[in-house]
């Protein structure tokens, strides 16, 4: 019966709908302040500084027992 109703109204009155519903949902997020957007901004940034740094030293780690073991 429902699929009956969707083709009888048509592609577009599914589209508007549809944007009401996103419209409505989006009216129950929680958004964050200004303040706290810049703060999860900076965590984010710190966080994968440290995550790339600790990639570089295991990467220059293997190098280096790479060539160690190569030289052999």
């Amino acid at each position: 019966m429902a699929a009956q109703d969707t083709a009888v109204q048509g592609n577009g009155s599914r589209g508007r709908r549809f944007l009401r519903e996103v419209k409505a949902e989006l009216k129950k997020v929680s958004w964050p302040t200004k303040q706290e957007l810049i703060s999860y901004t900076g965590i984010v940034f710190v966080s994968v500084l440290v995550i790339a740094i600790l990639i570089w030293g295991i990467d220059l780690v293997y190098a280096k027992l790479l060539k160690i073991f190569i030289n052999k």
